[in-house]
């Protein structure tokens, strides 16, 4: 997965999902999702923040994102 060599890089992103299992966000550019892991706290759908990748497990398939 390309964007494995991009952790640590921040994006601009917004919010596209909340709910008591976490919340998740999308970059769009480069185009991926994934869940933001810290920083979650009183985000809504629709929001817009900056994060910053933190982590990727490509067999996993998990894309982890922290408030930057």
């Amino acid at each position: 997965m390309v964007i494995a060599s991009r952790v640590g890089e921040r994006f601009d992103a917004i919010v596209t999902g909340a709910s008591s299992k976490g919340t998740f966000v999308r970059v769009g550019a480069p185009p991926i999702e994934g869940k933001l892991m810290k920083g979650d706290h009183g985000l809504d759908v629709g929001d817009r923040l900056r994060v910053r990748l933190a982590s990727v497990d490509v067999d996993r398939g998990f894309i982890d994102f922290v408030r930057a």
